[in-house]
């Protein structure tokens, strides 16, 4: 019986240092995501007026399309989506048009654009959604599925409009 408490002890030991292991490991992995957050955050807060972030997204187009995209409120209550613009090695860019806010109210919450996509494109899986630019345009990123294909469409945050056509990605 000692026996067997001895290594129930030392497999729980093993486990937890196992587990201790992995987190440290995912910390190390997401360290740099993190600071790019809350790099997004700070300057969401001193420049657009951002007082309480609800959401915070990365969307990458490609190189001059490296966003981080925060949606919360200011000191009024006000609703509003920010655009941060970072460049590929994870800083803030700097010159203008870094920060973009605008109140969700004067353009396509989530839940107006998913309505917009169920209408115009009924039989997708959508994959993700989330806000981004395209062509300099701010825009929502749509990921989606249909039938055996995957496609990117892009729809214009102001007005709900898809911009352009839609992407489709090569069969695996």
């Amino acid at each position: 019986m000692k026996k067997r408490k001895k290594w129930i002890l030392i497999g729980v030991a093993v486990f937890l240092l196992l587990l201790l292991g992995l987190i440290q490991f995912y910390a190390f992995i997401m360290k740099d995501q993190w600071k790019e957050r809350d790099a997004a955050k700070e300057v969401a807060k001193s420049r657009a007026g951002l007082t309480l972030m609800e959401k915070a997204q990365k969307s990458v187009w490609d190189e001059n399309s490296v966003y981080w995209v925060l949606t919360g409120k200011n000191e009024a209550g006000t609703e509003l989506m920010v655009w941060v613009r970072f460049t590929t090695d994870g800083k803030v860019a700097e010159g203008d048009n870094v920060v973009f806010s605008e109140e969700l109210s004067k353009g396509t919450s989530e839940a107006k654009i998913r309505s917009i996509i169920s209408a115009q494109l009924p039989d997708i899986k959508i994959q993700r959604l989330l806000p981004g630019v395209y062509n300099g345009e701010y825009a929502w990123q749509l990921f989606y599925e249909q039938g055996d294909r995957y496609y990117y469409q892009f729809y214009r945050f102001s007005d709900g409009m898809p911009i352009g056509g839609r992407f489709s990605l090569p069969k695996r």
